[in-house]
Order: structure tokens, then sequence, then C-alpha cells
């Protein structure tokens, strides 16, 4: 009986109202978002394209770039088009079922992309500090171990919040303070205890992810000391235009994220129009940059976009 009461909860939707405090600006801010997700769009396409059309970008490094691409389409696509749904009319409901799907494919991607970005520090490092041994380490059969271990991983990590959130019931209020469903945000709608969820969605993810970064920052401090053991500048130079373009991506992607995460999780003084607003470029920004700045500093790339942007 208890187990039909909780269930019932579930069963009606939520209401995303947007941005708290800027309602009467929200068609004036979808202006901005809506050009920097076609960017996105527009930019991670082509990237896709070009690595799947042309030979000389079959290798690992562009394997793995093309997954962060996917993903990258992934996160924005998750959560931009009911954002700009919420700018432009309103309050929006959306299903519970439909939010648990949200919230899931918007921290999957989260940590898909932390993944990815392992991957390809791990790449450099092998590329540049044991280069004799690159296509007998990165074979195909190993570039789709890691790919299917990273995303094995990434889902396992995080489904259990999906359960988590599932399982409790919604007798209060069903308006979201928010653009989108995320963990914590619907799991403090709900009239039961929360410390699992909140524990559970702070503690694993972050440490995952951290488990990440200490392991890049490894990766890049030995392609460093490589790189300045090189005896050739032209070689110097190629291998940290490469690394530059990775570190760049590396930074746009942490650092929003983790100030995103602590303050939901500490930062009780931080106004929540700033904090919503922050969360929302985090999953904008980042997607439209990214193809942009592999394009500028990795000169495979941008030789193919010119071509296929400017044929003559």
């Amino acid at each position: 009986m208890v187990m039909h009461n909780v269930s019932s909860y579930n069963t009606g939707p939520f209401t995303l109202s947007g941005i708290p405090g800027l309602e009467q600006y929200h068609v004036w801010i979808s202006i901005p978002f809506c050009f920097i997700y076609l960017v996105a769009i527009l930019g991670n396409s082509i990237l896709l394209y070009l690595i799947a059309v042309e030979h000389s970008l079959h290798s690992p490094m562009f394997f793995f770039l093309s997954m962060l691409a996917m993903t990258d389409l992934i996160l924005s696509t998750t959560c931009v088009p009911k954002t700009l749904s919420i700018f432009w009319f309103g309050p929006q409901e959306i299903s519970f079922p439909g939010c648990l799907t949200q919230l899931f494919f918007l921290h999957y991607s989260f940590v898909l992309d932390s993944a990815i970005l392992l991957a390809m520090a791990f790449d450099r490092y092998v590329a540049i500090c044991s280069p004799l041994r690159y296509t007998t380490i990165l074979t195909p059969k190993a570039i789709v171990k890691i790919a299917v271990g990273i995303s094995f991983r990434s889902f396992c990590v995080f489904v259990p919040c999906v359960f988590l959130v599932n399982r409790l019931p919604f007798c209060r209020t069903h308006i979201i303070a928010h653009t989108y469903c995320e963990h914590i945000g619907v799991a403090r709608l709900a009239c039961a205890d929360i410390s699992i969820n909140i524990w559970y969605g702070f503690c694993v993810p972050i440490m995952t992810v951290i488990i990440d970064v200490i392991l890049i920052a490894i990766s890049y401090t030995l392609i460093l000391c490589a790189v300045f053991r090189l005896p050739s500048r032209d070689a110097r130079q190629k291998a940290l235009s490469t690394c530059g373009s990775h570190v760049c991506v590396i930074l746009m992607f942490y650092i929003p994220a983790f100030f995103s995460i602590l303050a939901h999780r500490f930062g009780r003084n931080v106004p929540r129009t700033f904090h919503i607003m922050f969360a929302n470029l985090y999953v904008i920004i980042p997607p439209a940059l990214n193809p942009i700045v592999y394009g500028v500093k990795t000169k495979q790339i941008r030789d193919k976009a010119i071509l296929l942007l400017f044929p003559k």
C-alpha cells in the first residue's frame, strides 16, 4: 500500500519555470542562446563529417575527438531546446519519465566528456612520449575497448541516480525553478529524506571526475617533460600546438563544471539566478567552443574545414 502511494506521487508532470528573477528578459536571453546552440550543432556536425570522410583524419586522436563531438551534441541537445521553449513560450511542463531521461543524459554526458578528455590525454602521452610504440599500443581493437570501457563506466556511475530519484515521493510542489531537470534540483522537491541522493550524487561523480583530472594532469606533466627534451624546435612547437588545443578544451570543460557543482552543493550565498544562468552557460558554451578551438589549433582540421567551406 505504501509503495502504491509513493509511486502515485511520481505520475504528475513537473513544470520548468526558467531562470528565476529574469523572466521578463527570457526572450532577449534566448537570442544569444539560440545562436550559440546553432554554432554548437553546426561546428560539431562539420567536425564529425570531416573526420568521417577524410582518411587522413582516421587516427586515434580524431576518433576520440569525434566521440567528444557526439557527446557535446547530446549534452547541448538534451537541455537547450527545452530551455529555448521556456524562453519563448513561458514555463513548460515535462513528464516525470521525461525529466528522468533528461537528467540522466545530462549527467551521463558530463561524466563521459571527462572520460573522453582522459582518453585524449592518454593518446597524446603515447604519441609524444612513446612515438615508436604508438601504433602497437593504440590499435583499433584497443581503441574500441577504451571507447566501450569509458561509455560503460559513465553509465554505471550515474544510472543509480535515476533509481534514487525514481523512488522518491513528490507530494509538494512540482515546479522546478530551472530550465532543465538535474539530479539534486529534482530530488529537493521530494517530501522524503534525500541524504543518499545528495551524497551519492555529489561524491561518486565528483570522485570519478577528480580521478580523471589527476590522471590528465599527470599525463600532461609527462608530456611537457618529453616535449622540452625534443631536439628540434619545430617538433616542440608542433607538439605544444597539438597539446595546447587539448588543454584549452580541458579548462573550458572543468572550470565551469566544478564551479556549478560546488555552488550547488556548498554555495549558500551564491544567488540562485546567477547559479542557474551559469549552469545554462555550462551546457552550451563548451559544446560550441570545442570545435572552434580544434578547428583553429589543429592544422589538419583547419585545412579540411577551409576546403569544405571555401572550395575555390
